[in-house]
Formats: structure tokens, C-alpha cells, sequence
């Protein structure tokens, strides 16, 4: 994982039965509700206690035949 000033970038590994959204779905509403839970009196005053913390969009590739170690690099030198 890399932050950057607006987006977040992941490498996850998933079993087949999973699809992205499945995933993207749970890793953000998972994530939200930690964020929440930990933060409230924070985020509340730039959310308007909402709770929400994510974009709706997102945007997914795949490695193909890029080794695992060069998108562990790419993924460094973000931001």
C-alpha cells in the first residue's frame, strides 16, 4: 500500500471466487467503518457525520506478466 495526496494505491492477491467489486466493496466499507469508529470526533467535523470516507470510483488493473516485486516497486515510488 502507498498513499498519496488523493489516492491510495494496493497490491491484493484474491482468490478467483472474489470479484473486484466484492472486494473493493468490502475494503471500503470495512475501512469506513474502522476509520469511524476510531476517529468520530475528527472526522465528524469534515463529514458532517456522514460516515463516509471513499469516492465512489475506482480503478483496477492487473499485473499479467509484470513480476509481483516491479509493482511492489511502482507502487513505492508513488506520491
Amino acid at each position: 500500500m502507498e498513499v498519496d495526496n488523493d489516492h491510495i494505491h494496493f497490491l491484493i492477491k484474491s482468490k478467483p471466487k472474489y470479484s473486484v467489486s466484492q472486494i473493493i466493496r468490502r475494503l471500503k466499507k470495512n475501512s469506513t467503518i474502522q476509520t469511524w469508529k476510531y476517529y468520530n470526533n475528527i472526522l465528524k467535523n469534515y463529514y458532517w457525520n456522514e460516515n463516509v470516507l471513499w469516492s465512489d470510483g475506482y480503478f483496477v488493473c492487473t499485473i499479467g506478466n509484470i513480476s509481483k516485486e516491479t509493482i511492489q516497486k511502482y507502487i513505492r515510488n508513488q506520491g
